[in-house]
C-alpha cells in the first residue's frame, strides 16, 4: 500500500463505518452500502457474516471498490480472503475493534454452524 494511502487510512481508522461502492454484476451501475471495517497494520478489512448479500456478490464479479470514511475517499481491488490464517487474523482485529457486538458476531457464527448462512469456503488446502 502506498505510504500517503496507509497515512489517510491511519487518520480515519478510528471510524465505526464505512460507505462502500460497489458495481452491479449485470448491470456495472455503482451501488452504496454502509458497512463495518477494520485497519490492521497496512491491510484494511471488510467484512460480512452473510456473504449472501448483494454487495459480497457483486465485489465478487466486479472486485472495484470505493470506500468513503470521514470524508476520505479511496479506491483499490477487493479480495476475499480464501487463507484461515489470514481471515483469522482478520476476524481477531474485527473483534478487537467491535468488542460490543461480540454477541452479534456470535449469533452469526451459530446460525452458519446450523446452515442458515454460509461463509466463503476456505481454499487455502
Amino acid at each position: 500500500m502506498e505510504p500517503n494511502v496507509l497515512s489517510r487510512l491511519k487518520k480515519v481508522a478510528g471510524k465505526q463505518t464505512t460507505t462502500l461502492t460497489h458495481y452491479g454484476r449485470k448491470t456495472g451501475n455503482p451501488h452504496e452500502v454502509t458497512i463495518w471495517f477494520v485497519l490492521d497494520d497496512d491491510k484494511l478489512y471488510i467484512g460480512t457474516a452473510n456473504v449472501n448479500r448483494q454487495w459480497v456478490r457483486n465485489v465478487q464479479k466486479t472486485p472495484k471498490i470505493r470506500l468513503s470514511i470521514a470524508g476520505e475517499n479511496f479506491e483499490g481491488k477487493a479480495r476475499f480472503l480464501t487463507d484461515r490464517a489470514e481471515r483469522e487474523r482478520a476476524i481477531a482485529a474485527i473483534r478487537r475493534k467491535y468488542w460490543m457486538f461480540r454477541p452479534i458476531i456470535g449469533v452469526g457464527r451459530v446460525l452458519t454452524a446450523i446452515g442458515l448462512m454460509r461463509t466463503i469456503p476456505d481454499r487455502s488446502r
